[in-house]
């Protein structure tokens, strides 16, 4: 099996100025579920861009529709499996901010257990058979991630997922779930171009909102996990 991943973000990774960050997205297992979904997805999006004089080439981001239009896009994806992380940010270590680096070390590993369990949840409510995942395709909107930032992220979810983490401190390992998994990849895509990055913008967009609004969000195949 074949698993393929489209995220985006939500907020600014700044407690100063934002009390929330969020990733979201969607898991398809296997190719058909991500072309099916992608149709129903572009179907709707067409009959919003037309209903609202949207021109051609005007991207519908989930910052520039309406509420009512975000709903629309959101409910297209009601059977989808979605995953995604909420950073409580006045928790955080200040630490954390002091340098890029390790802001984006921490953003990395939020990314990987906010994965990591949403792949544990779909096998244990056996939707995934572990010993039959061969490759995973991440797929993440462009931000400003540096190029050897790209690489850690795939490195990263490649060691929490096929090889397996050991904590040094505590003398424990944690294997792998996925340990017949031969590939883990990671690209960049432009939202503009990739039809489900911007179907991640509205998943991402919706977690944000009601994390802000200290709403739950109540769905089934939503598998979200809250940080620290």
């Amino acid at each position: 099996m074949d698993i393929f991943v489209y995220s985006d973000e939500s907020g600014v990774f700044d407690k100063v100025h934002n009390d929330y960050f969020v990733y979201g997205g969607l898991i398809f297992l296997g190719r058909e579920s991500m072309i099916q979904a992608g149709r129903k997805y572009s179907h709707v999006e067409k009959i919003i861009r037309t209903n609202g004089n949207y021109t051609a080439d005007e991207e519908l981001k989930a910052t520039r529709i309406t509420n009512s239009e975000k709903g629309k896009l959101y409910r297209s994806l009601n059977n989808e499996i979605k995953f995604g992380a909420i950073v409580k940010q006045e928790k955080i270590s200040d630490g954390i901010y002091s340098n890029k680096k390790s802001k984006q070390r921490y953003l990395d590993y939020v990314y990987k257990m906010a994965l990591k369990s949403a792949f544990k949840r779909l096998i244990s409510l056996k939707h995934i058979k572990a010993d039959e995942v061969e490759s995973i395709h991440v797929f993440c909107d462009e931000h400003t991630t540096a190029t050897n930032g790209r690489y850690e992220l795939r490195e990263a979810l490649e060691q929490e997922l096929k090889i397996g983490t050991t904590n040094f401190k505590h003398a424990a390992f944690y294997p792998p779930i996925f340990k017949d998994l031969k590939n883990v990849d990671v690209k960049y895509c432009d939202s503009k171009t990739t039809l489900l990055i911007k179907a991640a913008d509205i998943i991402a967009n919706r977690i944000y909102y009601n994390a802000c609004n200290n709403v739950r969000i109540k769905s089934k195949k939503m598998f979200l996990k809250t940080f620290p």
